[in-house]
């Protein structure tokens, strides 16, 4: 299994986020990627590769060229708007209801009109690292394309909260979603199965009104996890994609067996789309004790889940995503996907 790596990723760099009304030391930082890539190497699961560059147009596939536009110039617009003594952007306010949801050029209105929650500052290197990020997932679809089994994109910044014009949840453009294009672009049947805790509401709406990708996601109820407003168990398409989206949430505390059944369920619901390749968002912060959190899976569990996916038999591609305890982050993404090889 070959792994994509940039250590371009190293340049989004940023010292807080929000959270409960407070700022407070942030969660996606540049270690996560090096305890992944130090456990792949230590595994020795497959030669580390960069990422190959593939210009704009098959992120323009997916995001809105006014919303990529924006990610690309916001941290200069940002600077000349406040200074240089400033280290993180942040939005300020939102279109909430009741308010006039206007494209305003002011970048600190855009930030509030294009992103999402409080946790998702932009620095210097946000929009370097996070196309190097698409370009790995990128380079991971072309191997799985080329007839390879697997390929695994050390994806940082994450993805799957990107929408076409919308980032928040860390995620700035969606690797997975990008991929998954690239792979339909070529007339490919692809089914997308995340794991991670939290809903993937960015590639839902994306793919949310086609069939010919298949969405599923096992993550937290969103009645009491991020993000909230998005993967409640009625959600399952519009339009053409009615029926091609199912997302299957689960309570806090979750441990294994529950876990397991709903992984089942999810391989079934894959399986019956036959699909030709497998996208998999992989998120690990389902490790019980992770900061960002709410189920309790174990390190076995981790060899279980990467077991169970290869038994679909698809070509499949990997997408790092969540994961913020650090000290069994390495161990849980290198346990999934030498589970995956070896089964």
């Amino acid at each position: 299994m070959k792994t994509v790596y940039s250590p371009l990723h190293l340049a989004h760099a940023h010292a807080h986020e929000f959270e409960g009304g407070q700022l407070i030391p942030a969660k996606d930082v540049p270690a996560r990627a090096e305890l992944v890539l130090n456990a792949v190497r230590g595994r020795g699961l497959g030669p580390v590769v960069e990422p190959l560059h593939f210009g704009m147009e098959p992120i323009l596939r997916v995001h809105a060229a006014e919303f990529v536009h924006m990610l690309e110039q916001a941290w200069p617009r940002w600077v000349a708007k406040y200074g240089y003594g400033v280290r993180e952007a942040f939005p300020s306010a939102w279109p909430a209801r009741g308010m006039t949801p206007k494209h305003i050029e002011d970048i600190e209105a855009q930030l509030g009109y294009y992103g999402f929650d409080t946790a998702t500052p932009i620095v210097a290197g946000t929009w370097t690292a996070a196309r190097q990020a698409a370009d790995a997932a990128l380079t991971a679809a072309q191997f799985v394309l080329r007839g390879e089994r697997s390929a695994f994109a050390l994806c940082r910044p994450p993805g799957h909260h990107a929408a076409a014009e919308l980032y928040g949840g860390y995620c700035f453009l969606n690797n997975a979603a990008i991929a998954a294009q690239s792979m339909a672009d070529r007339g490919h049947r692809v089914a997308i199965l995340d794991v991670d805790m939290h809903h993937g509401n960015g590639t839902q709406a994306i793919f949310y009104g086609r069939a010919d990708v298949l969405t599923v996601s096992i993550h937290g109820d969103p009645a009491a996890f991020y993000p909230h407003f998005s993967g409640f168990a009625d959600e399952t398409g519009a339009g053409a994609g009615e029926g091609f989206n199912f997302n299957l949430p689960l309570p806090g505390g979750t441990l294994w067996p529950v876990y397991g059944e709903a992984l089942a369920v999810a391989i079934e619901r894959v399986r019956a789309f036959a699909p030709d390749m497998l996208v998999v968002p992989l998120g690990v912060d389902t490790y019980a004790g992770d900061p960002a959190g709410g189920f309790r899976l174990e390190g076995s569990d981790f060899t279980r889940l990467g077991a169970m996916l290869a038994r679909l038999d698809l070509p499949t591609l990997f997408t790092m995503e969540g994961g913020y305890r650090l000290d069994t982050l390495g161990a849980a993404v290198g346990d999934v996907l030498a589970a995956f090889e070896g089964a």
